[in-house]
């Protein structure tokens, strides 16, 4: 099983809980992810994706993204699709 990076997190919006992410590939809802970073590890699925508060099934490399997350993340984190 080969992790994919699709992203990088721009931003965490702590008071949310959601991840401000930078897409460099598609992702869609039920894909799982994997963020890594200094003091990151957390695989998750994508329950819930947005995209200029919108709530959207699919997103396109080149969009920034908001996606809700379990636990911190901090910006330059990297965002891997679990394939």
């Amino acid at each position: 099983m080969a992790d994919i990076e699709i992203g990088q997190v721009i931003h965490y919006f702590s008071r949310a809980g959601v991840a401000g992410i930078k897409l460099t590939a598609t992702l869609r809802q039920g894909d799982t992810i994997h963020i890594v970073g200094h003091t990151t590890d957390l695989t998750q699925p994508v329950e819930s994706m947005q995209l200029e508060n919108q709530s959207i099934p699919e997103a396109q490399p080149g969009q920034e993204i908001g996606i809700r997350i379990k636990d911190r993340v901090r910006p330059g984190d990297r965002v891997y699709k679990v394939e």
